[in-house]
């Protein structure tokens, strides 16, 4: 679960941009600049692993840099942790990892302040808008399996590409509160006092969605989010919403029995707690709300070499279900399904979703913030 200060929170409603609308978005981008002087190996320069003579010198090149500087990548979001270690241990390259409670907008300040220096990122994971608005300082490379992204999930030449996603739900303790089936159930009286929003959806991204998941679940629809605010406003009138920002501690206190918030963070919670509380996970029918963070390569890498074998074992089957077994949906499943590579145990583990998933564009996220800005604290208040 995380505090506005975390990765989940911190990355403001902004970052919740449809795949198809970054798209337009960076099209209309002047391409990433690439350095002008290219490094010792080459790498600085190289946008696939060809250019270097393919994957082993890649390898090689990137094992001689030795180093590899990650940002913003809490080690319990997404399966980061284990990532990261098995990315060190299988290359024997040692993974700097730094502010993990950080932004997406932390990351990019860090690569400008930072720029020249060791330590400055070497990749970045970003929300949709922040990332959009940053494209510039980005370094073009495909990954060996590039095609396996959907068109609409990257860019063309390369600058960034989805990487992994989720949808919006509801982690409830079966052992307190009745399964619900939609968002309208947790109206109902059994739920007094124990509906817990991630956030304030005015600052939170998480929150944000959890908002438009309950318009969604109440009639409205990306382009008008005043039900899912009604629906907050009818939820404290009814006594039900709890206005505490969740955790791992007032989860296993019992303090919050129901939680909106990503499916793979209430997933991870349920698997931290197991045999303390009997968390389960559901997407509410009908009211699919998706979000796909971006990977990136920083034109600026300290070490370029490490940053493109990073990325192409984020890419790998392996490193696609190291997220899966985190709970997060990697941009590859569907090939990677089709080619029996999958984790399917995990992959089957997943909360069931119906409905076809709605991902707001930027038009429609900045429409949905100036509602809120205007109308939340009213409703709630």
């Amino acid at each position: 679960m995380r505090t506005p200060s975390l990765k989940g929170a911190a990355r403001s409603a902004t970052a919740l941009l449809a795949a198809t609308a970054m798209a337009a978005a960076v099209a209309a981008c002047s391409p990433p600049e690439k350095k002008s002087e290219a490094d010792s190996t080459g790498a600085a320069t190289a946008t696939s692993a060809a250019d270097l003579g393919g994957l082993d010198a890649l390898v090689t090149a990137a094992k001689k840099e030795g180093q590899l500087n990650v940002i913003a990548l809490p080690p319990d979001w997404a399966n980061y942790g284990e990532i990261i270690k098995a990315f060190g241990d299988k290359y024997g390259i040692k993974v700097n990892s730094a502010q993990p409670d950080g932004s997406s907008q932390d990351e990019i300040n860090a690569a400008d302040q930072l720029k020249g220096q060791d330590s400055a990122p070497d990749v970045f994971d970003l929300g949709g808008a922040v990332a959009t608005a940053n494209v510039a300082k980005f370094a073009p490379y495909k990954v060996s399996t590039f095609a396996d992204v959907p068109d609409a999930l990257k860019d063309a030449g390369g600058a960034w590409v989805n990487d992994y996603g989720g949808y919006m739900s509801i982690g409830y303790d079966s052992s307190k509160v009745p399964a619900p089936t939609s968002v309208a159930d947790l109206l109902k009286p059994e739920y007094k006092g124990k509906v817990a929003l991630n956030g304030d959806p005015t600052q939170a991204g998480a929150a944000f969605s959890g908002v438009v998941m309950a318009s969604l679940g109440s009639g409205g629809s990306a382009d008008d989010i005043a039900p899912g605010v009604d629906f907050f406003a009818q939820l404290k009138k009814a006594g039900n919403f709890l206005p505490v920002d969740p955790t791992s501690a007032t989860v296993e206190s019992g303090q919050t029995p129901v939680v909106f918030d990503w499916d793979y963070l209430n997933v991870a919670q349920g698997a931290k707690l197991t045999g303390k509380v009997q968390w389960k996970t559901i997407v509410p029918a009908n009211a699919v709300v998706g979000s796909y963070y971006v990977q990136a390569i920083s034109k600026d890498a300290p070490h370029p070499a490490a940053a493109r074998l990073w990325e192409e074992f984020l890419y790998s089957d392996a490193g696609q279900n190291l997220w899966l077994k985190g709970g997060a949906r990697p941009v590859r499943a569907e090939a990677m399904e089709k080619a029996g590579t999958i984790d399917a145990t995990a992959y089957a583990a997943l909360p069931k979703a119906e409905g076809t998933p709605v991902f707001l564009t930027d038009a429609q996220t900045t429409k949905a913030k100036d509602y809120l800005s205007a109308n939340w604290a009213k409703a709630i208040g």
